[in-house]
């Protein structure tokens, strides 16, 4: 992505030296190389799965199957010197199976605690929708509160913790609806998209060739990079016009904000939440820090705007009918809010 040149949105003192952009830098190119061993082309999932770790959220990937979701999230995984734990999702797999239990030992006549595989750096959760919603909301709450509770005893889950959730389409069979409520705890939500003919050949020549599932010769970050780049994100410059622009979009999604957008309620029954604006926010401000910048523009706050919000927008039964992608309407809303 280019650096605008906006310095009306700089701090006047600089947040972050530029011995920390540097270091930034060079570990934010590590991932990268690590990516383009593994992964052909989709440099949107690319940037928002980094967008998304550096921001300290979770992610839903949601296509049909082949697409390299699973590949995609063990790559984020393979680039950090973290834990990982998969866990596919099935309609039998119970809340224990993912947080954990307590097993009664004969010999000693005591329990003890067996964390579940949820207790890791990155957790991919295949195939969400699959499980029942008992077990999705026992990993929802794992997701937000960052800990667990077995036996009435709270463990805490490993920091930094990002949780890789990939789904079908819900008209797939045996499927259970995400509800909206828990949709809103991913910080984004990537739709993936079938890649062009030549980026398939190059896949294929990658599995003829080996390099797919050769070793990793690139050299993975350590969880205190991960760490430092997610306190370097935090310590990005958001102007209060930048602010200001990101409540308006929020507003304009409910109805309200500086330029209404006539007969939205036709489209939109649930505008996004004040998360939705937070959410805006982390990722404009992880977006910038991989620019090389330490403030954010407009334009970090509209790159990823689709995968922000498109799940925060609750359609109209006559929108879901009429097939008004939630794109669309994203897009009416930004083009509605001025720039500052």
């Amino acid at each position: 992505m280019s650096s605008p040149v906006a310095p009306h949105l700089a701090p006047s003192t600089a947040t972050i030296s530029y011995d920390d952009v540097q270091r930034a830098s060079e570990r934010l190119a590590q991932v990268a190389r690590v990516f383009d061993q593994r992964i052909v082309g989709q440099h949107g999932l690319r940037t928002a799965l980094v967008s998304c770790m550096l921001a300290g959220g979770h992610v839903l990937l949601e296509s049909v199957p082949g697409l390299a979701k699973t590949t995609a999230a063990q790559t984020l995984a393979d680039s950090v010197s973290g834990t990982f734990h998969r866990i596919q999702c099935t309609p039998d797999l119970m809340p224990n199976d993912i947080v954990g239990t307590q097993i009664y030992n004969y010999a000693t006549g005591e329990f003890s605690t067996q964390l579940g595989p949820v207790h890791a750096n990155m957790v991919l959760l295949d195939e969400i929708n699959r499980s029942s919603a008992k077990t999705q909301s026992a990993m929802l709450e794992a997701m937000q509160e960052k800990q667990t509770s077995i036996g009435g005893e709270i463990f805490k889950l490993p920091k930094p913790f990002m949780v890789m959730a990939t789904q079908n389409p819900i008209e797939e069979e045996g499927t259970y609806v995400l509800p909206e409520a828990q949709m809103d705890r991913f910080l984004m939500k990537e739709v993936l998209t079938y890649p062009a003919p030549d980026e398939e050949v190059d896949i294929l020549e990658m599995i003829q060739s080996g390099r797919m599932s050769a070793p990793l010769t690139a050299q993975p970050v350590s969880i205190q990079d991960v760490e430092f780049l997610q306190g370097l994100v935090e310590q990005v410059y958001v102007d209060t016009s930048i602010k200001q622009y990101i409540v308006a979009i929020i507003n304009t999604t409910r109805g309200g904000g500086p330029r209404p957008l006539p007969n939205l309620n036709q489209h939109v029954r649930v505008g996004a939440s004040p998360r939705g604006g937070i959410a805006l926010m982390r990722i404009a401000q992880a977006l910038a820090l991989q620019a090389g910048r330490t403030y954010v523009v407009p334009d970090d706050v509209k790159a990823l705007r689709h995968s922000v919000l498109r799940h925060r927008i609750v359609r109209t039964y006559d929108a879901l009918a009429n097939n008004v992608a939630p794109e669309s309407l994203i897009d009416a809303v930004f083009a509605a809010v001025p720039s500052p």
